[in-house]
């Protein structure tokens, strides 16, 4: 089956990594006899949702995410129809504050997110850095990743995470971090988070298949690499906090 990405500022919300996201789904979709096609949006490209199986951004800084929100306003309904359609989406690190109600800069400047969800953002000169070590109702296993951002989000109703054992959520410490609707899935995890957290990518690639009517394979192809990278994370996170 050939499948089709939206990858959205590849150059400009590149941040920690974040192409990874798009490079782990497509290779593990690959791996299973589909064909990936990922279409590069830059500001002011024309993005053909309708035939999308996968909408993505990652993360930048707070000036480039203005950038991106800027453009990124004109995609709005097509976004709202595409989620509605299930189609699967990711929005990383500081993406998924554009997908809110708004955002609001260190010095006070409130601008209009696309109102995808409820959500609002405010962002502080100080940063929240750390690693993170949550738990999520998609499985049993723990999701680990690294948190540096300046926004404090408020108003989520279905967080991506339920609850933190370490780490900085939306709104506080230990708190519930992310956001997910449906196919929807924003985190503002990097690492990056598909990268670190094998099921994660499992459930993401799950939804494109499952929207395009095709079998899910019994057993997921296992890289390697990126199970021993997560379970070498996961066990010393454990660890750690288990001090604490």
């Amino acid at each position: 089956m050939e499948l089709t990405f939206l990858h959205f500022y590849p150059d400009l919300m590149n941040l920690y990594g974040s192409y990874a996201n798009v490079t782990v789904l497509q290779r593990l979709l690959e791996r299973l006899g589909h064909t990936v096609n990922v279409k590069m949006i830059a500001p002011g490209d024309a993005a053909d949702f309708a035939n999308a199986d996968f909408v993505y951004m990652g993360a930048g800084t707070e000036r480039r995410q203005k950038f991106a929100l800027d453009d990124f306003r004109r995609c709005a309904d097509d976004v709202k129809a595409a989620a509605r359609d299930g189609v699967a989406m990711l929005f990383a690190g500081s993406a998924m504050e554009i997908l809110g109600q708004s955002v609001t800069d260190a010095d006070g400047v409130t601008v209009s997110g696309i109102a995808l969800a409820p959500f609002e953002t405010v962002q502080r000169a100080k940063r929240i850095v750390g690693d993170v070590y949550g738990h999520t109702e998609l499985f049993p296993e723990a999701v680990v990743g690294f948190m540096n951002k300046s926004g404090v989000v408020t108003g989520v109703d279905t967080p991506l995470l339920n609850a933190l054992d370490m780490g900085h959520g939306n709104e506080k410490e230990y708190g519930p971090e992310g956001w997910r609707n449906a196919n929807v899935y924003a985190s503002e995890l990097t690492g990056p988070l598909l990268v670190k957290n094998p099921r994660i990518l499992e459930h993401l690639a799950a939804a494109v298949l499952t929207r395009k009517g095709l079998t899910l394979p019994d057993e997921w192809p296992v890289d390697r690499w990126a199970r021993k990278g997560y379970d070498v994370t996961a066990r010393e996170l454990a660890a750690r906090r288990a001090k604490t």
